[in-house]
């Protein structure tokens, strides 16, 4: 949520391409032959549905997907919302006024799983992904971030520190804060 005040600022300075990471695969303790999008119809935490949801709204365009993703992100990380509700990612798509019958259609496209399984592989067999999320920067340099969400006027600088170490120095391997307790202050 805090990338939004960042791209605020920046505008069109700022490129940013979000693409699908299936955490369902990367946490997977089924061994390396199990692809989550083989079992979409396992369980509603396997349908993948808040991922497809994503790529039938990029199917819409880009500035679409920009607004259906943001609606689901504050859905999931700020009303605490279950993203593999239908009712939840129906309510995303209506908020940034998605082509709702197109939406459903694409919805429902086998095809979007294979994009998905390819965006995965690519992720993890050319950039090394494990998580979310992984920027890559222009420099190539690739990392891996777990951050709490800054206080508004904070947000650029935190970008910007971001930018100048781990967008600029590969050296820079991991750098963990103790636990517990962590993050010390930042929750009130």
């Amino acid at each position: 949520m805090w990338f939004a005040k960042v791209k605020e600022t920046y505008g069109d300075n700022l490129q940013v391409e979000w693409k699908p990471f299936l955490l369902s695969q990367a946490n997977s303790k089924e061994g390396p032959d199990w692809k989550a999008w083989e079992h979409t119809g396992d369980s509603p935490s396997m349908s993948l549905l808040d991922m497809r949801a994503g790529e039938a709204a990029r199917r819409q365009g880009n500035e679409e997907f920009t607004k259906f993703h943001l609606a689901l992100l504050k859905a999931r990380h700020e009303d605490r919302k279950d993203l593999t509700n239908p009712d939840v990612i129906m309510e995303a798509a209506e908020a940034s006024a998605l082509d709702i019958a197109r939406f459903r259609e694409d919805l429902a496209d086998e095809a979007i799983l294979d994009d998905l399984a390819q965006s995965h592989t690519h992720a993890v067999e050319e950039y090394g992904v494990f998580g979310v999320p992984t920027l890559l920067f222009p420099s190539g340099a690739v990392a891996f971030l777990k951050a709490y969400r800054p206080a508004d006027e904070d947000a650029v600088e935190m970008f910007e520190s971001l930018l100048s170490g781990a967008g600029k120095w590969n050296q820079i391997g991991e750098i963990k804060r103790p636990q517990p307790p962590w993050p010390k202050g930042v929750f009130k």
